[in-house]
């Protein structure tokens, strides 16, 4: 299994060293840190996941001595490594740009979105595919900019208005169980995700 990981991660490595520095260069121009690494992370996992997409890869896969639990695993813990790259990045470029620690509760609200997602893309794209999952994520959007533009125009100031006040909450138990139950959707998504991939066909 951790040869699939590092065989991800060599794929990646020249969108890394593309993409890091654009991570940086994006820090700078704006002040939503937060949204900024949601984005980034995943961008990368998806990246990641849509290279191994195909008919033909999923058999060379097949072909090698991993089991297909092996191969899916190898995707949920490759996420929670470029996670830690983006965030590592992002600490040292807040660091360096604003003289400023990023706060632990912005790392477990960027963290806790990021898995979330991941906890439902991906069992959704080894069902179906992530193509798929594009199309839903521009039908949703339209679907956002019909509401902004329509039903609720300070849509955007409230979701800003929302986010800072989970940050300002000093309630580390609430935060932390939340983030559990997180942790825990992301297991369950996890096994679903190899159930689903152990009964494909190819």
């Amino acid at each position: 299994m951790f040869k699939l990981i590092r065989k991800d991660l060599l794929l990646q490595k020249r969108i890394l060293m593309t993409m890091l520095p654009l991570l940086l260069i994006s820090i700078y121009l704006t002040t939503s840190v937060i949204w900024v690494a949601i984005i980034f992370c995943i961008a990368f996992t998806m990246d990641v996941f849509t290279k191994d997409e195909s008919p033909s890869t999923n058999l060379f896969w097949n072909a090698l001595p991993f089991t297909r639990k092996e191969i899916v695993s190898s995707k949920y813990i490759g996420a929670l490594i470029y996670i830690f790259l983006v965030l590592i990045t992002i600490f040292i470029g807040n660091l360096i740009m604003y003289q400023e620690l990023i706060q632990w509760e912005q790392i477990l609200l960027i963290m806790g979105i990021v898995l979330t997602f991941i906890s439902f893309a991906f069992p959704f794209s080894y069902l179906f595919k992530s193509q798929y999952l594009l199309i839903a994520s521009g039908v949703l959007f339209v679907l956002y900019l019909i509401i902004i533009n329509t039903f609720v125009p300070n849509l955007n100031d409230i979701i800003r208005e929302i986010t800072q006040f989970a940050l300002s909450l000093e309630y580390y138990q609430l935060y932390l169980l939340v983030f559990l139950a997180i942790v825990v959707l992301y297991i369950f998504s996890w096994m679903l995700s190899i159930r689903i991939y152990s009964r494909k066909i190819f």
